[in-house]
């Protein structure tokens, strides 16, 4: 939207090399930001699932977290081969938590007031 608007207002297009770049960014600092304060993003909370330092179990940092999010984009853009892996891996984990030594728990249920 910022892109078709400062078309429409400047006649300014931007190379489409800067818009991916533009929302790598703004998409990784969404996830990472979530990862690292809360372990989890939103829809994750829905799901009661938490991403996890594999060594120690605590929210990853954000460099671990760049690292996941950097790697996760080969891994679901090759055919889903990196998604694929957690059917083979031992941990059920995906191929990208795993070369960044993160883990997805699932959160206990809370209880029904």
């Amino acid at each position: 939207v910022p892109y078709l608007m400062l078309g429409i207002a400047a006649g300014i297009a931007p190379p489409g090399w800067f818009a991916w770049l533009h929302i790598f960014v703004v998409l990784g600092g969404y996830f990472v930001w979530y990862w690292t304060r809360h372990g989890q993003t939103l829809a994750m909370q829905t799901w009661r699932l938490r991403i996890v330092n594999a060594a120690d179990g605590r929210s990853p940092g954000a460099a671990q977290g760049w690292l996941r999010y950097a790697l996760a984009w080969p891994s679901v853009l090759l055919l889903g081969v990196g998604v694929l892996w957690a059917f083979f891996d031992r941990d059920r984990q995906f191929l990208h938590d795993r070369l960044a030594r993160t883990c997805i728990v699932l959160m206990p249920e809370r209880p029904k007031a």
